[in-house]
């Protein structure tokens, strides 16, 4: 069992920049790929970006890359998201998700764990 706390989350201008930092309990992290995902009012839940389980393997939707970054302190348990160069469009409901397999994937239904969310609101 895995829980997973989000936080973060604002209100930032656009170009502006947030680091979001999800932690997560138990003693097995390293062994879950990590991944975080958005949902905007009225859509569906998409992905934004994963990691592997050492941190050296990172994914990314075509939307933020070259914007965001994943990482992972595995010794503290804990997955972030920066993000930088933010668009009013990036406004969601931002997500933590824990996968125990090794493939990446884009599917929210693959994911075992998840967080409660944090907000994430562009102003323009």
């Amino acid at each position: 069992q895995v829980q997973l706390v989000e936080s973060g989350g604002g209100l930032v201008q656009a170009g502006g920049s947030l680091r979001l930092s999800c932690a997560a309990s138990g003693r097995t992290f390293k062994n879950y790929v990590m991944a975080w995902f958005r949902q905007a009012p009225g859509k569906e839940r998409e992905f934004v970006a994963a990691i592997d389980r050492s941190g050296r393997s990172t994914f990314y939707a075509d939307s933020v890359k070259g914007r965001f970054t994943i990482s992972r302190d595995n010794g503290k348990n804990t997955v972030y998201l920066q993000m930088n160069s933010l668009k009013p469009e990036d406004t969601a409901v931002f997500y933590c998700a824990a996968e125990s397999s090794v493939v990446f994937s884009r599917t929210p239904g693959d994911y075992d764990y998840w967080g409660q969310g944090t907000q994430v609101t562009v102003s323009s």
